[in-house]
């Protein structure tokens, strides 16, 4: 039998369909190496379940779990969790992470091209260790069927050889969490999404729990900020906590230059209406699509690829960025013809309902 390559301590050949060059290593992200301005939005994000603000059935669910796992001195079991971007998917792996007391290796579904990737990934992991993969939806057929031995019986299976006289090796794996984020469940498998023992769905945030991110987020960056200034940039802010502190950076920097640096209601407004965030959160982006189907489209229906060409925009980040948020707030539907406006969008942009287009609502 021809040595093998050793990557994470084993020996192991990683397949016949060239995944990996030889001597090539793995690539495990280091969540402690980030760059200072990464440190800095780590920061910003909750350390702990009791930190996390909103998500209580999510957070009361994973204590219970988590402490039950400790108990037991086993890992947690795998968790998916769903959810529009920016609602914490990554904070709270991190944060099972440490609660758990191992380390977290990081990656997303569109880096993992081969089974080698995977193989290199899983090879690696310290015992106990979360393994968290954003974008999960995103994982290739081939890719995906590799992890479910991985999660369902802690092994690796690995092809030594070609042809007829391959021959299949099964190497043990250190026990491991997977945590999967999503922000398109829809778009798993049923395979995949059936090897998950705890699976959890993040929703959007209430202006008053938003606020209270952006307070504890202004003192973490040391931004002078009022109530009615953090309620201001709250209102604004899609529901989404990244949002929030997005905004409250850009918001600081316009306190600082144009200001005495303080923020309160009027510097905020004055802030946001420069950055083109109107009282709903919508932006310039938001705003272009719903005027595309308002006044070239007459409310819809219209397509996604023709939607896509007209305002510039990717079709992924239309479905996974800019509708949620539409939907969400009632301005938009998805049918099965198209993308048709509501009355309320028309109200929103100052426009009448095109006569006899009641029917579309």
């Amino acid at each position: 039998m021809p040595e093998l390559p050793e990557i994470g301590g084993r020996r192991i050949d990683l397949g016949v369909e060239g995944e990996l060059p030889p001597g090539a290593e793995p690539k495990v992200h280091d969540a402690r190496a980030d760059l200072p301005d990464q440190e800095l939005d780590r920061s910003l994000r909750p350390p702990t379940l009791a930190d996390f603000v909103n998500q209580t059935q999510v957070t009361d669910q994973l204590a219970v779990f988590i402490e039950a796992a400790r108990g037991r001195g086993e890992p947690l079991d795998h968790v998916l969790l769903a959810g529009p971007p920016g609602l914490g998917k990554t904070s709270l792996a991190n944060i099972v992470a440490a609660e758990m007391g191992v380390g977290l290796v990081q990656t997303a579904g569109p880096a993992l091209e081969r089974k080698g990737d995977v193989a290199a990934f899983l090879t690696s992991l310290e015992p106990g260790s979360v393994f968290f993969i954003d974008e999960i939806h995103r994982l290739g057929r081939a890719v995906e069927e590799t992890l479910y031995p991985a999660m369902e019986d802690g092994e690796l299976p690995v092809v030594l050889g070609q042809g007829a006289g391959a021959q299949t090796v099964t190497l043990p794996l250190p026990p491991f969490t997977l945590i999967g984020a999503t922000t398109r469940s829809g778009l798993l498998t049923t395979p995949l999404r059936d090897r998950f023992g705890v699976s959890h769905r993040l929703e959007y945030y209430s202006p008053k729990d938003l606020g209270r991110i952006v307070l504890r987020s202004a003192e973490i960056l040391g931004v002078e900020i009022d109530d009615a200034g953090a309620e201001a940039i709250a209102e604004r802010s899609r529901g989404t906590p990244r949002v929030a502190n997005r905004l409250l950076k850009r918001v600081r920097d316009f306190a600082e230059v144009k200001g005495s640096g303080a923020v309160d209601a009027g510097v905020a407004g004055a802030a946001l209406e420069m950055l083109e965030v109107d009282q709903a959160g919508l932006d310039r982006s938001d705003r272009a699509l719903l005027e595309l189907i308002a006044t070239k489209f007459g409310g819809g229906p219209v397509g996604l690829s023709t939607i896509s060409v007209a305002i510039g925009e990717e079709p992924d980040t239309i479905e996974d960025v800019l509708e949620p948020y539409l939907l969400q707030q009632g301005m938009l539907k998805r049918t099965p013809r198209g993308r048709v406006l509501t009355p309320t969008a028309f109200g929103h942009l100052g426009l009448p309902v095109p006569r006899g287009g009641e029917h579309l609502f």
